[in-house]
């Protein structure tokens, strides 16, 4: 058939159909003809879909609460069976003291490589990675045994993070001034994406993994970086002379980032999506950590510069709290433990740290551990998987 022929068929199709749905329309409605009916159909507008998360990314299981898989004592099958342990890097020492939390004791003492900065949960939840910052290697140790495995070679580890749909890990590499994604597994680089910024240190991700928001310590800015592709897409300095942006976590609804300042002494609610200015909420002298309790209805906040811990609860959207810390101290990275009755911090220049009572801030304990105690992680927790730092799970 010639294409003259095609379009004079088309066209009588047209007409045909256009009189038979005139004729239905005359006729009555329970009698509709159901040929006119499924013709009508695609004139009809359809709702927009919501947009795709990250490719591979397991989805949600509450859209409205990104921490929902974090309530207490809900544990991934692989993980149920390790031992409940606190692993705290020293950063001067070298070493990662591992707490009993049951006893409040110090039962191991790991040597690892030069300046330990964080104990990292791999996004498979099946290896603790210590971060060896000016000794240029990762050293796995894994959370069934206790025991260390061989050193990995990665350059400037300061801090290390996870695409949530466990491709690839990012290295934070502060010194070297990029973010280098490697494979999550091997650590062999995929991409290094340079960035203008100086000390980036902190991340969190968009809920629907696309994006994540970076703290950039010592130039006081943050950046906004495509997962997918791997590229800076934003940047912004802080509006505070002097801003020193630490910890990064995202509401439970995904709504805003909040991001700790130790010079504002305080922490930036910022809008992730338009990244637009953020506002400064005042929490208390070098503001450092943040964590999430186990009902995504209060976060935790460190002020190591004051020895306190404010508490921000998300419902109402304020401080309600603040709990100081007995003869002082300076409480800085953490986690939360797995039944959510314990905060575990560090106390960076102080060689010990202090579980404390999340109902009322009681010190539980004070433990002694090795020099300049950074980035300790509890372990297990919670959580289907783990996008990095010393334990953020989803």
């Amino acid at each position: 058939m010639n294409p003259t022929t095609r379009l004079a068929s088309a066209l009588a199709a047209v007409a045909a159909l256009t009189a038979l749905a005139a004729c239905g329309s005359a006729s009555d409605g329970a009698h509709e003809d159901t040929a006119t009916t499924r013709a009508a159909k695609p004139a009809v507008t359809a709702k927009a879909a919501p947009p795709a998360g990250l490719p591979g990314m397991p989805p949600p299981l509450d859209p409205k609460d990104v921490y929902a898989a974090d309530r207490p004592n809900q544990l991934a099958p692989q993980v149920r069976n390790f031992p409940s342990r606190v692993y705290v890097p020293n950063t001067n020492s070298d070493t990662v003291s591992v707490i009993d939390p049951k006893t409040y004791k110090v039962v191991e003492t790991i040597p690892v490589g030069d300046q330990p900065q964080h104990v990292v949960p791999s996004w498979d939840l099946k290896t603790l990675w210590v971060n060896n910052d000016r000794g240029n290697t990762l050293t796995p140790i894994d959370p069934a045994t206790g025991k260390a495995g061989k050193p990995v070679d990665v350059h400037d580890p300061y801090n290390l993070y996870f695409t949530p749909n466990g491709k690839y890990a990012i290295v934070m590499a502060s010194l070297d001034r990029q973010l280098v994604f490697r494979d999550a597994h091997t650590m062999k680089t995929a991409k290094s994406v340079p960035v203008s910024c100086y000390g980036v240190n902190h991340a969190d991700f968009s809920p629907d993994g696309r994006y994540f928001i970076v703290s950039c310590e010592f130039s006081g800015e943050l950046l906004k970086v495509d997962t997918e592709h791997m590229k800076v897409v934003g940047q912004q300095k802080l509006p505070f002379h002097g801003a020193m942006p630490q910890d990064v976590k995202i509401a439970p609804d995904g709504s805003r980032f909040y991001i700790a300042d130790m010079a504002a002494d305080g922490m930036w609610v910022l809008d992730g999506d338009k990244f637009t200015e953020p506002k400064l909420l005042h929490t208390g002298k070098g503001c450092h950590g943040l964590y999430v309790g186990r009902d995504s209805r209060e976060m935790y906040i460190s002020n190591r510069g004051e020895g306190t811990v404010s508490v921000y609860d998300f419902t109402r959207n304020r401080l309600t709290r603040k709990w100081h810390l007995p003869q002082g101290g300076s409480p800085d990275m953490g986690g939360v433990s797995a039944d959510g009755k314990v905060l575990w911090l560090s106390g960076r220049y102080n060689s010990e740290v202090y579980a404390l009572d999340t109902r009322d801030g009681r010190q539980l304990a004070r433990i002694p551990v090795g020099s300049g105690p950074h980035g300790l992680a509890v372990y297990p927790q919670p959580g289907r998987y783990s996008l990095g730092h010393t334990g953020i799970f989803r």
